[in-house]
């Protein structure tokens, strides 16, 4: 027991200066935008996403959101580690009130029927 104990302070301790301290605190339903770097063989290219919060795990250095947005009529949804040294910055542009931690029934539905309610 001492030993594993001793393995998360270890880890924790190697994860807590990976964790990047100037991110806002995202929700459930909160638009945002994202801005990350994208390389394109040997180029960089800085690449801005924006979509709805759908889903959030809480995994400490792990943390991931998942973005919805609808292009073109079809719905795509991306997977972001909050924490990655790609994303250079995060932008809340609204925030919504909503009454559930996952928004995946937003999936069924589309056009006006896809709006959030503002907090």
């Amino acid at each position: 027991m001492i030993q594993k104990n001793n393995f998360y302070d270890i880890k924790s301790n190697i994860e807590e200066k990976f964790i990047k301290k100037d991110r806002p605190q995202i929700d459930i339903g909160d638009s945002i935008k994202i801005k990350l770097i994208i390389q394109e063989g040997n180029k960089e290219r800085i690449q801005i996403s924006e979509g709805t919060v759908i889903s959030k795990n809480n995994n400490h250095l792990n943390t991931t959101i998942t973005i919805r947005k609808v292009l073109h009529n079809i719905g795509v949804e991306k997977i972001y580690l909050i924490h990655s040294p790609r994303i250079i910055d995060i932008k809340i542009i609204k925030q919504a009130k909503v009454r559930k931690a996952k928004l995946y029934y937003l999936r069924n539905r589309s056009g006006k029927a896809t709006r959030l309610r503002p907090r």
